[in-house]
Formats: structure tokens, sequence, C-alpha cells
């Protein structure tokens, strides 16, 4: 699973190809759908019972002539008290709606994973790069070590110096060949492959301009992200299944007729009405009121909690792309054209015995690690942009 830099995997493919094929996505999109059918179900009235029976039969010879036997058809409906069956569906319909808003939360979430990865992947190719080429100078300054050794101008401690230096630096490019093995297995997860599909090269462009304030970005929070919108839709289904549960206590009324046809008399009908009785109403109505009224409380303390939790996210995201923008523009227009310009400068010197070789090799050594931490405060700025994307709701274009 190499570099391939003549294959490059575009970002927009990825994020396409993971919003088609994530199973958890699919999972959540098809949770609301499930919820979705159960609004209608909240608001249906009970079956209605049919019923059908032999009355009155006398036992000796189970005829038919007494005047009260019968055959009876009945038909009753109960119908809860008003209001229940409604505040019943428009609980259903606001879950449903946060289930559609909770896919929707995990599908930016995803999109924000798979950029993150993405762009850490990004950032390990580019290390590595870095780190062969600084191998490659290394291994020409043990050339230049070794001439010098060799007529006599040099010491044999750099050579064992630069051998110890080009060693050191191969170990480290294999730690990060096998990380990079294990990131691209995270990425195939996202995209729901298996872990040994081929990841090729990565696109790492550089940072973009710096975001809007930390105020504009929570506004934009309150109004698009969607875990907010799903909890603020919990919120409203526990309320009306609050007014639900308190019109439990009243008792349903029952309606009923019955046909009942005599074979040898006249037929008849009857008309029934009734309502139930709650009884029990201490150990089943009225725990059931205290359960949605404790419900009610907690989707408001978990949309209070999810909205401070959304705004230090924010606070943080905007703080770490901030950073990363500033120090990557340092990196670039200061601290490694220095650094270059001391390795080029030391080694002129080392050449002609002005300074000793470990301060050619740390100079080395100092540009890789500023050029790729330089890389890695790339990935890092899009990394923090894409989370705080998925907090204010992802790209706008795509907000329902």
């Amino acid at each position: 699973m190499g570099l391939q830099t003549q294959d490059t995997l575009r970002l927009e493919r990825v994020v396409t190809e993971a919003r088609a094929t994530n199973p958890m996505l699919r999972a959540a999109l098809l949770r609301a759908d499930a919820a979705l059918a159960r609004v209608p179900q909240a608001g249906a009235l009970p079956d209605p019972m049919l019923s059908f029976g032999l009355r009155n039969r006398p036992l000796n010879g189970f005829g038919t002539d007494e005047p009260m036997t019968m055959n009876a058809f009945q038909l009753s409906q109960t119908l809860p008290w008003p209001g229940r069956l409604g505040f019943a569906e428009r609980s259903e319909s606001h879950t449903a709606e946060a289930a559609r808003l909770s896919a929707r939360e995990m599908e930016v979430t995803l999109v924000s994973r798979v950029k993150a990865v993405y762009y850490e992947i990004a950032f390990m190719d580019r290390a590595v790069a870095i780190m062969r080429e600084t191998r490659d100078l290394l291994r020409e300054f043990l050339d230049v070590s070794n001439t010098l050794y060799a007529v006599g101008q040099g010491l044999q401690a750099d050579v064992l110096q630069a051998q110890v230096a080009v060693a050191s630096l191969t170990e480290d490019i294999t730690v990060v060949e096998q990380n990079r093995l294990a990131m691209a297995a995270r990425l195939n997860a996202l995209l729901g492959h298996g872990p040994d599909r081929p990841v090729p090269a990565l696109e790492l462009p550089e940072p973009g301009p710096e975001l809007p304030g930390v105020d504009d970005l929570v506004e934009l929070a309150a109004e698009r992200r969607p875990a907010l919108r799903a909890a603020r839709e919990q919120v409203q289904a526990a309320e009306y299944a609050y007014r639900s549960a308190r019109r439990a206590l009243y008792p349903d009324v029952m309606l009923g007729a019955e046909y009942a046809q005599r074979p040898q008399f006249d037929d008849m009908v009857s008309f029934m009405v009734g309502v139930s009785i709650p009884l029990w109403a201490g150990s089943r109505q009225l725990p059931m009121r205290r359960e949605a009224d404790a419900r009610r409380a907690a989707e408001e303390a978990a949309e209070l909690d999810l909205l401070n939790e959304t705004y230090a996210r924010i606070a943080e995201g905007r703080a770490d792309s901030d950073r990363a923008r500033r120090l990557h523009e340092l990196y670039t227009t200061s601290i490694l054209p220095q650094a270059r310009a001391a390795v080029e400068s030391s080694l002129s010197a080392y050449r002609v015995g002005g300074v000793d070789f470990m301060t050619l090799v740390q100079n080395e050594l100092t540009v890789n690690r500023y050029e790729i931490e330089r890389v890695r405060l790339t990935a890092a700025y899009h990394a923090a942009a894409a989370d705080i994307e998925a907090l204010t709701g992802g790209a706008s274009e795509e907000i329902p």
C-alpha cells in the first residue's frame, strides 16, 4: 500500500464514496425511516373488535326454539380520550424528525472524520518524502566525510556519526510507513472496505484563509448543526409525550353495536357505551405521567449540554486552525529559509574545517524537523476546519 504519485485519490471522491458506502450512515438512515413509519401508528385508533357468538342455546338438543336463542354479531370500537392520540402522533413526528437530523449529524461527522484521516495520511506521505530527501542529503554528507577521512582531513568519528544519522532516519521512515498502513486501514473502514485495499497518493492543499470568528461560528452552529436541531426536536417530542401521558388518566370510551339473529323469532339489535375505569392509576397512569415529565426534563438538560459542548468545541477548533495557519506561515516565510541557509553555510564551513561534522548533521536534521512540522500544521489546519464545518452543519449547499 505504498505511495503512488501517478494516481491521486481526490478528497471529493473519498467523501462521496463514504456517503454512499459507510454502513453506520446507512444504518442511521434506516433508523430514520423506521421512526417515520411509527408516526401514523401513534395516531391510529385501536382496531375495532368483531365477534360472533351462539347465545342461550339449550343444553337439551342445542335447538333454536327458545325466544332468547340467537346468533349474535357484535362490533365494538374503543375511543381514547380526546387529544391523547393526537399528542402521541405529534410526539412521534418530532421523534422521527430528530432521527432524520441525527442521521444528518452522522453524515457530517463521517465527512469530518474522513477528511481528518485523509489529511493525516497525506501528511504521512509528505513526511516520508521529506525524510527520504533528508536521508539522501545525509548520505551525501557521509560521502564528504569519507572523502575527507580518506585524505586525512577528517575524523573517523564523523563517518560513524553520519552512518548513525542515516540509520536513525531510516528507522523513522519505517515507523511512519507502518503508521500509514494503519491509518489507511481506518480510512478503508470509513468507506466500508476491507483493510487491504490500496490507498494511493492524497492531496494536501496549503492552509486556507482565516476562519470566521467564534461568535459567528457559534451562531451558525446554533441554527444549523443537525445534532442541536435534533435535540430541540427531542424536547418537543418529550413535551407532547407528557401531554399524552396526562390524558392517560382519563377514561377511554367504548362504543358497541350488536345484531342478534333469532331463527324462529324477530331479530334484535343492541347498542352499548362503556368507559374504562383507571382503577390502578397509582401504579400505571400516574407513574407514566412522572416518567414522561422526567424524560422532558432530561431532554432539556441534554440539549443545553450539547449546546455548551458545541460552543466549546468550536472555540477549540477555531483556536487550533488559527494557530496552525499562523505557525505554517511563520515556518514558510522565516524559520525554514533561515534553517536551510544554516545548512548551506555549515556545509561550506565543514569542507574547510570551519565547523564540526555534528553541527552540519544537526542543522540538516533541524531542517527536516521544521519541514515535517510545517506539513503537520497544514494537515492540522484542514482537520480543524473540517471539524468546525461539521459543528456548523456541513457545507452550506448541503443543508436540507
